[in-house]
């Protein structure tokens, strides 16, 4: 890793100091004391994502005179100059990254100081991805340069126990499926060694042909698109960094794998990272119920307070599957500024592929 880059700042409110890439044992000092951080927030995370893909470590760590300490985790894009680069927290399909704090939350002067500098950065683009407890003074110190875009993301809450999650918070269609699944002959298998990628990522290319059918895609383009997004070795790398914080559950009918998901833990927050299945073995037993049963169970026996099922879009049957176990909905806003329009010429060539091939979002 290069050497840490030092940048004293003079700002209204006092000095400011800015290093990047952040020192590691300070990040992992935030990650372990911000109680909102996600697993997506450690240097783990990062570690996975230049372990796959042409990044680079472009974190930054802010200290403040009054002694609060706060890092955006970014990777930047390797082999490109710094005009034609980007920075972003994190890059397309990696999730939610976003500020790691200690102690307590900026105050809206702090907040500003971050995006301004993040303004001044010379890539092409800089963005950063909040999660669904982004505090509101984010949203208040945002420079004018950065675009907003709001997701939703939904969440649900473990407070009580599992017997209480079970009884007040899973709806009487979700505490139906589980019993359904649990009188069917279905077994459940976890693993946090990596053994079960390969029948996850099979489970994964399955759900490629039934996704390419439900939206009128050619079932090569898909595939093409979908292993480009999410290729094997990216479980693996997950799975060997993680180690038992990355749990991979898996549901057979009959010795025949139907259902799979991914659940990643850290600190406070377990999160339903992927998901697949077989729909013609796993719907009939209502396999995929039974799955985040087990793992919501698993996840309050570990400590954990909140269960994230990941993003949704609003009103479709996968955001009515989660709110099915009790689970809220959140705005998770991504922040971005380009320097050209690059993110809107990509919206429109899709929306015209998609026009073209009568492409129906599943």
């Amino acid at each position: 890793m290069n050497s840490a880059l030092v940048l004293p700042m003079t700002t209204a409110s006092g000095p400011v100091r800015v290093t990047s890439p952040a020192p590691r044992e300070v990040w992992w000092q935030l990650a372990q004391s911000d109680e909102s951080a996600l697993v997506s927030q450690t240097p783990t995370w990062l570690d996975c994502i230049c372990a796959t893909g042409p990044y680079a470590d472009a974190s930054r760590l802010y200290e403040f005179e009054g002694g609060r300490r706060l890092v955006v985790p970014l990777a930047r894009r390797r082999g490109l100059p710094d005009r034609l680069t980007a920075e972003d927290s994190w890059p397309s399909d990696w999730g939610m990254g976003g500020p790691l704090v200690s102690p307590g939350v900026p105050d809206e002067t702090e907040a500003r100081v971050v995006f301004d500098d993040l303004a001044r950065r010379p890539a092409l683009r800089v963005g950063v991805r909040f999660g669904p407890d982004a505090h509101p003074v984010w949203a208040a110190a945002a420079h004018r340069n950065f675009q907003v875009e709001d997701h939703m993301t939904q969440v649900l809450d473990l407070d009580g126990g599992f017997d209480a999650v079970w009884e007040r918070r899973f709806r009487g269609r979700a505490r139906r499926a589980v019993r359904r699944a649990e009188r069917s002959p279905v077994e459940v298998e976890v693993d946090r060694t990596g053994r079960l990628v390969p029948v996850f990522y099979h489970l994964y290319e399955q759900s490629i042909a039934r996704w390419a059918q439900q939206q009128h895609e050619p079932k090569a383009l898909a595939h093409w698109r979908q292993t480009r997004n999410f290729p094997r070795r990216r479980l693996e790398a997950v799975a060997e960094l993680l180690g038992e914080s990355c749990a991979i559950w898996v549901a057979s009918c009959a010795g025949e794998p139907a259902a799979a998901i991914v659940v990643l833990r850290h600190g406070a927050h377990a999160r339903c990272w992927r998901g697949a299945m077989d729909r013609d073995l796993a719907h009939p037993v209502r396999a995929n119920f039974l799955l985040h049963r087990l793992a919501i169970e698993d996840a309050g026996t570990a400590g954990c307070r909140y269960y994230h099922f990941g993003e949704s879009r609003p009103g479709s049957s996968l955001a009515a599957f989660k709110e099915g176990f009790g689970a809220d909905n959140f705005s998770s806003p991504d922040y971005r500024r380009e320097r050209l329009p690059v993110s809107a010429a990509e919206r429109r060539l899709r929306g015209a592929l998609k026009r073209l091939m009568r492409f129906q979002d599943a």
